[in-house]
């Protein structure tokens, strides 16, 4: 896995870019000259524990022969107060539409927070991940 990151600007917007050219703009905060141009890295961070963890629930339930519809998570995020500040509390709030059995969505959240996302793996070292569903 090879990732480029190129400064975009005089300040703290960057686009980052994988080996198949597909991108993303990260920048800082305000208070270090960022623009709002971009994603903080930790705010990408959280995205790709979504990501992750969201394509794992996609591919679990469609072997669980689940009607998936659609998906969408929501997560916050707690800090340290000192630095670096690292996350401290992770909550991910999953929201999925179609005819599913709870026990087995429930289920398949549950592999991939606890077992099988990468992203959250690494996380859970520093942070208490959390997690809650809904079915629409």
């Amino acid at each position: 896995m090879h990732i480029t990151i190129q400064r975009l600007n005089n300040a703290v917007h960057f686009e980052a870019k994988n080996d198949d050219g597909n991108t993303i703009h990260l920048d800082g905060s305000p208070d270090i000259g960022g623009e709002g141009k971009g994603v903080r890295p930790m705010q990408a961070l959280l995205m790709s524990l979504a990501g992750c963890s969201s394509i794992d629930v996609v591919t679990l339930l469609k072997k669980m022969r689940q009607p998936l519809d659609d998906i969408r998570v929501e997560v916050n995020g707690e800090r340290v107060d000192e630095v670096p500040a690292v996350f401290k509390k992770i909550h991910m709030q999953f929201f999925l539409k179609g005819d599913l059995d709870e026990a087995k969505v429930k289920k398949a959240i549950g592999m991939s927070v606890e077992k099988y996302c990468s992203v959250g793996r690494m996380l859970d070292k520093t942070a208490e991940i959390t997690w809650g569903v809904e079915i629409e």
